[in-house]
């Protein structure tokens, strides 16, 4: 859930902190008092497309801020921090968006710089926002598929991933086949140009590691004074004049006499012998080295130009001579696949049409899985609207294109969920509907089912309540509590219904200070809830009257919530 919320420097808005628990908050206010700009911090945070509109008269940015919660596991914020690199720990992901003044986005996720469309990535696993003026996930008609699917669960969810391997693969030797079956003109440019290739490589006569191993002879030749130099002067420091080994041997000897009479004496002749025998070895080694050392210009020369031709060709084949040399196998196998063209392309249909038949399988198990949720899902939703005092609303969900059987990414049926809202009119697209309070509990009723099952954090409602009244602004409220119960809710209402539903509620004020408009927040308490249940009651001037039908409000709320 979203804990904290930090606004700074945004419309008119200076500096706001917010702190929002579990349940169902409520945001009210006077209209222009800047609650849909707290709602448009938060689709900034979330990704939305910014402007510097948005940034407080003479500031040089604004800034928002927003802590989550993410109290389950398996939450898909995870898996897009893994896709990402972005680690979430201690169950907690602070999402960032600053615009300056020139108009620049910076978006921020855990302190880890992003694009505006990672930051969507998050957002939209975080946070669904609806309004009455904006399509969500529930209206956009290619997401109604996704929806079906995350009603039935792991279920769906293994049977999907079944089918999608068998497409990946379906698709891959589809590709193969369009670009072996291109046309013959292209066919020969291309055996051309792999001629071509393959000539050059094989020509370098490329060995494996050669380039590492010319990179070291390379090194010694052009340092052969220093290396000389080196070990001669360590040779000669053991076994020259200075004869280190001779005296190392007059230590052994010494310490020979009294190894008889003193164990520690014994012990240090043992060490002293086996690093005598071990520099002595040292010793031979390097002089062997030196014997074998040489200086030749004319190799370090050839050196020279076998690494410049090796670094040509790895300009256009490879960073290695291994990868050079795989490239060489690829660019072979090609070669083979055009001049046998026709029996490969007989040997990929074969593969594409039996690979074909067993996609087709996987994609009937989803079509009948869908078929059995399509029956419970349209249930389900006829109940939610029965509730909403939609009762003689028609819902469908029809399969689209299904008959043709045609494969996609999630198997080969459309899903479109269709509605008609008056008796004898005809079943819609959801996003032809109309009526503003229709739409409002259509989707509510929707958000009721899909809430625990799409794993949003949070879901927000800016004035959905808007065009109903009496028995309807009752029932909707009811259905946004309802929904509370599995997702953190935030909702701005100007409904005393909803209000009274709160767990929280916060009042939005705009004051007027040394000529300057600000925005501030408060929580009420029980005193100024009723006060404020009252004003939204009577519209203006506040009664006693208000006041009980307020507390009446407040104690039906809670009977309901007690009930759920």
């Amino acid at each position: 859930m979203l804990t904290e919320l930090s606004i700074k420097n945004f419309a008119i808005i200076e500096e706001l902190s917010l702190s929002f628990q579990e349940g169902l908050t409520v945001l009210t206010g006077e209209t222009g008092a800047g609650k849909s700009i707290i709602i448009d911090a938060i689709q900034l945070l979330a990704g939305a497309r910014g402007s510097v509109d948005f940034v407080r008269h003479g500031s040089n940015k604004a800034e928002i801020e927003g802590l989550f919660f993410i109290d389950h596991e398996k939450h898909p914020i995870y898996r897009v921090g893994k896709a990402y690199g972005i680690e979430i720990s201690d169950e907690q992901i602070v999402l960032q968006r600053t615009i300056t003044s020139s108009g620049k986005s910076i978006c921020r996720v855990n302190s880890k710089l992003v694009t505006l469309a990672i930051l969507r990535e998050f957002g939209k696993t975080l946070i669904d926002i609806h309004s009455q003026h904006e399509t969500q996930s529930l209206m956009d008609n290619e997401q109604h598929i996704d929806f079906l699917d995350l009603y039935l669960g792991d279920v769906m969810k293994d049977a999907k991933k079944d089918y999608q391997e068998i497409y990946y693969r379906l698709e891959n030797l589809k590709k193969k086949y369009r670009s072996l079956n291109d046309n013959e003109q292209e066919m020969a440019q291309r055996l051309d140009l792999l001629q071509f290739q393959q000539q050059e490589l094989t020509e370098a006569q490329l060995i494996p590691n050669e380039d590492r191993d010319l990179e070291e002879e390379r090194n010694q030749l052009a340092n052969y004074e220093k290396l000389h130099q080196s070990l001669s002067d360590a040779y000669f420091a053991l076994y020259g004049e200075q004869h280190g080994l001779d005296l190392i041997s007059q230590a052994q000897q010494s310490l020979q006499d009294g190894a008889d009479l003193d164990p520690f004496i014994a012990e240090k002749l043992d060490s002293i012998s086996n690093h005598y025998y071990m520099l002595e070895e040292i010793t031979y080694d390097m002089r062997n080295y030196l014997d074998q050392l040489q200086y030749n210009p004319e190799r370090l020369n050839e050196i020279e130009q076998r690494i410049d031709e090796l670094n040509r060709l790895k300009r256009k084949y490879g960073p290695t001579v291994e990868e050079m040399l795989d490239y060489l196998g690829r660019v072979e196998e090609e070669m083979e696949q055009i001049t046998n063209r026709e029996s490969h392309l007989n040997t990929l249909v074969t593969e594409i049409d039996e690979l074909e038949k067993d996609a087709l399988l996987e994609a009937d198990q989803l079509h009948h899985l869908r078929k059995q949720a399509a029956e419970h899902l349209t249930k389900d939703i006829y109940r939610e609207l029965k509730d909403l005092y939609l009762e003689k609303t028609t819902f469908s969900i029809d399969f689209e294109d299904s008959a043709q059987r045609k494969l996609k990414l999630n198997g080969y049926d459309k899903i479109l969920f269709r509605i008609s809202t008056n008796v004898g009119e005809p079943l819609k697209d959801l996003t032809k509907i109309a009526s503003g309070g229709e739409l409002s509990r259509i989707m509510l009723a929707l958000k009721k089912i899909f809430s625990k099952h799409q794993g949003i954090t949070s879901v927000i409602f800016d004035e959905v309540d808007t065009g109903v009244s009496g028995r309807v602004a009752q029932a909707i409220a009811e259905k946004i509590q309802e929904i509370s119960i599995e997702s953190q809710v935030l909702c701005i209402t100007h409904l005393p219904q909803v209000a009274a539903m709160a767990d929280t509620h916060k009042f939005i004020q705009k004051k007027e200070k040394e000529n300057r408009t600000f925005t501030s927040v408060i929580e009420l308490n029980d005193k100024e809830l009723i006060e404020e249940l009252s004003r939204m009651i009577t519209g203006t001037k506040l009664t006693d009257t208000a006041k009980d039908h307020a507390k009446e409000m407040l104690a039906l709320a809670d009977r309901f919530k007690k009930s759920n």
